[in-house]
């Protein structure tokens, strides 16, 4: 007996599926912020895609990206959630002011010392507490890691924490007084063998240990006993400030991470003295840049010595010296005074930022630091030929036919050591989406909320969006036309943190005869969440697989 076979269902020419909203970073398109200014030092907006060249490692490169970022905060639509218990819509209840600015200040407490802590303290402190506004959320954090406060608008809150920053002194920085070496003297001598330098820490470990005879062997061997108590000096030296750099590269990293998933304008407001990055370092520095500028952060910083001398000479507290390899000791600390400082000048070129510094008045620096440039453009681009060996590439960034401006850009970039797949890419166009407060209309979608509260305790918000797919871009396949919607909504509480999101992705499998009669009111799409009452900002970004294109919209509940 022969069985017919049954026929296969019918694909469905919908289907959704959810899953929690995850993020990640990396990719292989290089954002390169780039702030003009003209001669009076006043920042322009007016320009072009094609008014700008930008070459890496010399070689004109096209440029596949470019925005322009303004500080103002984009406005919260009138999109907000309808009590569905409510017999008529009533007034709604007044809710605070949303969070738009996310300023992260970030105290150098390992490197500065206690007199230029103390000044900055007292600057941050009284900039804080008087120049707040109620739109605006700020977080504290040491590079110690010791003292910290996550955003918040309580000003008595940052005024304490504040208070607390302390100088921290890693174990081991004090093991040798003489002689006395400091990180970039110890990379000169340990790391790239200066023979100079190497002979001046001797020659001041032989002044602190001096022959016990004046016979040759006697002075023999306390030079190479002075030369190894240098050694092990610059060894200590090495070790203590490579860690110390270390946790303030860290510290830096985690903060960009912590505001990257803020909502709104992004800043970060380094006070520091500085502090030296040897080679090794470098690709820690390119990968904490990379890292800020996809999230839209600008770091700007400021330099709490004020006006500073780097010559020790002129530093009354110190020892004097008239020998020639003390004249050679203080060329190398003002070296490093000097090398210190790039890590704030390379953070704020290549974010966007602002580097305030040779100046006493501390707080008006903070108030520019805290202004941001009126224009930031973002320029895009995929390296051609991209080797991915980790190597340092040098980009140079002007504009065409105008000698009259002065352009502040991202200076390098270290290359990938591996590629990045499509799929990570558009991930990552979604995550810079959802946190973000630009609304986008590349996909016309209506958005629609309400809650209801099952007891005094919870409350369920309801976000539906009507999405209009008639002009997307389908891929056809026999009598199919297939596209790929995902569909993030994120929730955000008063101060702007994540509370929580779900990834819906819709796949479109539509036959010609859909296709031929979809309506005007799109398809609908619902996501539900559970929250406490209180006062939120839902964003939701829509995302086509096939064309590319993104939507994004904005709403504000308060739910009493």
């Amino acid at each position: 007996m022969v069985y017919a076979q049954a026929p296969a269902p019918p694909t469905a020419e919908v289907t959704t599926h959810d899953a929690p909203a995850t993020f990640r970073t990396g990719v292989n398109l290089v954002l390169v912020p780039v702030v003009v200014r003209d001669r009076a030092g006043k920042a322009i907006g007016t320009l072009k895609q094609e008014d700008f060249q930008l070459t890496d490692k010399g070689k004109p490169q096209i440029i596949t990206r470019f925005s322009i970022e303004r500080p103002e905060a984009p406005l919260i639509p009138s999109v907000s959630a309808l009590d569905s218990d409510a017999a008529q819509p009533a007034a709604p209840a007044p809710a605070p002011p949303i969070p738009q600015r996310f300023i992260a200040y970030v105290v150098d407490d390992v490197h500065l010392t206690i007199g230029d802590l103390t000044r900055a303290r007292l600057a941050v402190v009284q900039h804080v507490t008087g120049s707040l506004e109620p739109t605006s959320r700020v977080a504290v954090f040491t590079t110690s890691g010791r003292t910290t406060l996550d955003f918040t608008g309580d000003r008595d809150q940052l005024r304490d924490t504040l208070n607390r920053i302390q100088p921290w002194t890693s174990a081991g920085s004090t093991t040798f007084d003489c002689p006395e070496i400091q990180y970039y003297m110890a990379d000169m001598i340990v790391n790239k063998n200066d023979s100079q330098a190497l002979a001046a820490a001797t020659a001041e470990a032989l002044s602190c240990n001096p022959p016990a005879g004046n016979d040759p062997a006697s002075i023999q061997a306390a030079q190479v006993q002075a030369q190894g108590i240098a050694h092990a000096a610059a060894q200590s030296a090495l070790s203590v400030g490579d860690s110390e750099t270390r946790l303030a590269n860290g510290v830096l990293r985690d903060v960009v991470r912590r505001i990257s998933i803020m909502p709104g304008s992004r800043n970060i407001i380094l006070v520091s003295s500085g502090y030296y990055l040897t080679i090794d370092h470098r690709t820690d520095e390119s990968d904490l840049l990379d890292r800020a500028i996809r999230a839209n952060t600008t770091i700007s910083s400021l330099d709490a010595r004020g006006v500073y001398n780097p010559d020790p000479v002129l530093d009354a507290s110190r020892a004097g010296g008239n020998s020639s390899m003390q004249t050679i000791k203080n060329q190398y600390e003002r070296d490093s005074a000097l090398a210190n400082e790039d890590i704030m000048a390379e953070l704020a070129d290549g974010t966007g930022g602002t580097y305030f510094h040779n100046d006493n008045d501390l707080r008006e620096g903070l108030k520019r630091l805290a202004a941001q440039p009126e224009f930031v453009y973002v320029l895009g681009f995929s390296p051609q030929n991209l080797r991915f060996d980790g190597n340092f590439h040098l980009l140079k960034v002007t504009v065409k036919e105008r000698k009259d401006l002065n352009l502040q850009a991202r200076r390098g970039y270290y290359a990938p050591k591996h590629a990045t797949d499509p799929e990570e890419q558009a991930k990552d166009e979604i995550r810079e989406a959802v946190f973000s407060r630009e609304e986008m209309h590349d996909i016309p979608i209506d958005l629609n909320m309400q809650f209801f509260k099952p007891s005094d305790y919870q409350a369920k918000l309801s976000v539906m969006a009507r999405i209009d797919i008639r002009n997307l871009r389908y891929r056809k396949a026999g009598d199919r036309n297939n596209d790929t919607l995902t569909v993030v909504s994120g929730i955000f509480d008063r101060n702007g943190n994540f509370v929580s999101g779900i990834e819906k992705t819709v796949e479109l499998k539509l036959r010609d005869e859909t296709m031929a009669k979809l309506p005007a009111s799109g398809i609908n799409i619902r996501t539900t969440f559970d929250v406490a009452p209180g006062a939120y900002v839902l964003r939701l970004v829509v995302r086509d697989a096939e064309g590319q294109i993104m939507a994004a919209r904005n709403g504000s509940v308060q739910i009493p």
